[in-house]
């Protein structure tokens, strides 16, 4: 936590419980700290980056998991939205004050990418190569905002990425292989990010709790992108529909392979590249407080 925010939550919440405030030092610290913490609530004050870190320390316990608390630090602050907190810090821990007092929480299912537990999304090709960029940019100084993502969309379609190959291929139990794939976005029946205020749905009625949603797509033009996102933002009654996107809707498991080392992100942290990997559905995983 922030000092700031660390001084207010502590003082909200002084009489409810006894807290241990630790920071993070490096990149894996919060994975390590929830994975080592005797607790029975965790409060995580960060991005998605760092809620997906904690969220794996606490999935990889042996022991009881604790209940997990969010207080929205980052650009995205996906999770913290789905669940129905403000963004603002203070008004977040205001919330989660009266959340637990009320003994109120909820369990939702996680997706397993590999070994990496992810919340909301994961995904492979130019979803990802944009978050590898737009972290890039941040490690430069640069601030996280909806329009540097935009910026850095058309700058990666039109500078960077192959519009012309596709690597990717779908694999699922009793299914033919479906290849010629751009990208693909694993949800976990969960907004896919937010569009300022707004959440980018690529299924209607999110909850979290009812497997992984993937939409691929087969080409990389500008009408396509704009076309999917446009439905997102909009269309709450269907999922996505189009001549150049595919969606799974609820699938326990699925796997994507590329023809080439490709980029991969989970919860919007960028992973690296890799050439494979299974998904799945891991239903009633964690207790969030919401």
């Amino acid at each position: 936590m922030t000092g700031t925010v660390t001084d207010l939550a502590v003082r909200s919440l002084a009489g409810l419980m006894e807290l241990d405030v630790e920071r993070t030092s490096y990149r894996g610290h919060a994975r390590e700290l929830a994975a080592a913490a005797r607790a029975d609530l965790i409060i995580v004050h960060g991005g998605d980056g760092s809620i997906n870190e904690v969220v794996n320390g606490i999935m990889g316990r042996a022991d009881g998991r604790p209940l997990l608390a969010v207080i929205p630090g980052g650009g995205g602050n996906v999770l913290a939205r789905a669940l129905g907190l403000p963004v603002d810090a203070a008004a977040a821990i205001q919330r989660l004050r009266e959340l637990i007092e009320a003994g109120r929480y909820r369990t939702i299912g996680l997706g397993l990418a590999g070994d990496r537990y992810f919340t909301f999304s994961a995904g492979l090709g130019f979803d990802a190569e944009v978050v590898g960029e737009v972290d890039r940019l941040r490690a430069e100084g640069r601030r996280e905002s909806a329009s540097l993502f935009l910026r850095t969309i058309m700058r990666q379609l039109y500078r960077s990425t192959d519009r012309h190959r596709p690597a990717l291929t779908l694999e699922r139990d009793g299914e033919p292989p479906i290849g010629g794939l751009f990208m693909t976005v694993i949800t976990n029946r969960s907004p896919w990010t937010y569009y300022h205020s707004r959440p980018l749905l690529p299924v209607p009625n999110p909850d979290f709790n009812s497997g992984l949603d993937l939409l691929a797509l087969c080409q990389l033009r500008v009408t396509t992108i704009v076309s999917a996102v446009g439905q997102m933002m909009y269309v709450r009654n269907r999922p996505l529909r189009g001549r150049d996107m595919l969606s799974v809707l609820g699938a326990e498991t699925l796997a994507v392979r590329s023809a080439r080392p490709i980029a991969f992100q989970a919860d919007g942290e960028y992973l690296g590249e890799i050439e494979a990997v299974k998904f799945q559905f891991v239903p009633r995983a964690l207790r969030v407080v919401a």
